[in-house]
């Protein structure tokens, strides 16, 4: 018979802290690295965001953007349309242009200066009227783009934004160029016929 010595003491067995312990990092290993990746990919959306706006080579002409009216618009616009902020646009930036950008990659909005009267401009066309300023929609091959053009002004004004950007980009640019530009009696064209 062996008679134990009541000072020994067993070997350690696991306890409820060692398995919070290990669940604990089973768990934060994961998490550590999905912000990792959510750092990572904000990382790439703000680089995205300070990118140029590339315009289209083929846009329409705008024989007026160098005028005083176009120089003074584009003084008068704002910095940011609701949660779009200006951006850059990439060389060569075209006369009486402006425009701003989201950084989650959606569709800039551009505004352009001085172009000539939209072809599709004729007597009877819709109009909307925005904060004073009367604004008709040209058609536009790109389902979710939209393009608005002031025509109630010296100058002709597009403003071309994501269908789903909402009203305030409309609404801000029209007070700037109800600040800019006094009105004048719209000048469609004759109906083809």
């Amino acid at each position: 018979m062996e008679i134990s010595d009541p000072t020994e003491t067993a070997a350690p067995t696991p306890g409820p802290a060692r398995y919070r312990i290990r669940f604990a990092l089973g768990l934060a290993l994961p998490i550590i690295g999905l912000v990792g990746v959510i750092i990572a990919a904000a990382r790439i959306d703000d680089h995205r965001s300070t990118d140029p706006v590339r315009l289209p080579t083929n846009q329409a002409a705008a024989p007026a953007a160098p005028s005083p009216e176009c120089t003074s618009l584009l003084a008068a616009m704002p910095d940011e349309l609701g949660d779009y902020p200006t951006a850059r646009i990439a060389e060569p930036v075209p006369p009486g242009t402006h425009a701003w950008r989201r950084s989650d990659g959606t569709a800039p909005i551009v505004l352009r200066c001085g172009l000539d009267r939209p072809p599709e401009f004729t007597v009877g066309a819709a109009l909307q009227q925005v904060d004073g300023v009367l604004w008709f929609e040209a058609a536009n091959p790109d389902p979710t783009t939209s393009t608005w053009y002031a025509v109630d002004r010296a100058v002709y004004v597009t403003l071309s934004l994501p269908r789903d950007a909402g009203p305030t980009p409309l609404q801000v640019v029209a007070e700037a160029i109800t600040a800019a530009l006094p009105a004048r009696p719209i000048d469609p064209a004759p109906v083809p016929g």
